[in-house]
């Protein structure tokens, strides 16, 4: 892998993981479409390392006032919240390690991306569409953090996307699109730490190169910026855009994969 294509991976995995079009599906897609080789399953965790820089950078304070509360005052809001965000990122990291292998063979199929990827769309339209959007953080119970944490576990599939499958089951318990939207970065934050962990015990000094340094950087920065960008339009904006973008790229890859035979 060259410098250029571990920027311009890097980039989509920075905007991919925060924004609700999937970054496992880019990753997966931005090779075939082009004809890179693929970077492989250990690169793909790498970059989350870097949006995992990227979430922690942004909510950091937020991150150490749950921590806190958390382990000293469960009682309070913020502890409450803290043991909610742990309780919901249980099903995920279970469905990560069983379907480990799965992530790495089936579920990289261009024309399964292609349909969850509309299905999701479609999906998150809906969930914007019938939502109340009138709870917030202070508003978010064991119950909604049990539903999110389960939807969850289906971003294990590239094309569902993390951010937009939590989103919408947020959005469906009632929470506002910023809520939904803060509550699923939280939970990003033990979610890709484990998938990192999990993948990188097996990198090499020797893999650690320019282009993986600078991937990792790209991811970090791009979604620090995603992260911003998305709560800034929330405020005012639909998640209709995202669905969009999602049903086009869906009909792109069938296109090219028909034209290929």
């Amino acid at each position: 892998m060259n410098v250029v294509q571990a920027v311009i991976l890097g980039l989509v995995q920075g905007l991919g993981e925060f924004l609700p079009i999937s970054s496992s599906a880019h990753l997966v897609l931005l090779p075939w479409f082009f004809r890179w080789p693929d970077q492989g399953l250990t690169f793909d965790v790498a970059l989350h390392l870097g949006t995992l820089i990227a979430v922690v950078a942004y909510f950091w304070r937020d991150l150490i006032e749950l921590v806190i509360c958390g382990l000293f005052q469960p009682r309070s809001q913020d502890g409450r919240l803290f043991w909610y965000l742990v309780v919901a990122s249980i099903p995920g990291a279970i469905f990560g390690y069983l379907l480990e292998d799965q992530v790495g063979t089936v579920f990289r199929s261009p024309l399964l991306i292609a349909l969850t990827l509309t299905l999701m769309g479609i999906g998150l339209w809906w969930a914007d569409r019938v939502g109340r959007k009138t709870r917030q953080m202070e508003d978010i119970t064991l119950a909604d953090s049990i539903i999110v944490g389960i939807s969850q576990a289906l971003a294990i599939i590239p094309g569902v996307s993390r951010s937009g499958i939590t989103m919408s089951a947020g959005l469906l318990t009632g929470m506002k699109r910023e809520t939904a939207a803060r509550f699923s970065f939280l939970m990003s934050v033990p979610i890709i730490a484990g998938a990192a962990l999990l993948q990188l015990k097996d990198l090499t000094l020797a893999a650690i190169n320019l282009p993986f340094i600078l991937g990792v950087l790209t991811a970090a920065v791009v979604g620090f910026l995603a992260i911003k960008f998305l709560l800034q339009y929330l405020r005012y904006g639909s998640y209709l855009l995202f669905t969009w973008y999602r049903i086009l790229l869906a009909l792109l890859v069938v296109a090219v994969f028909w034209w290929r035979r």
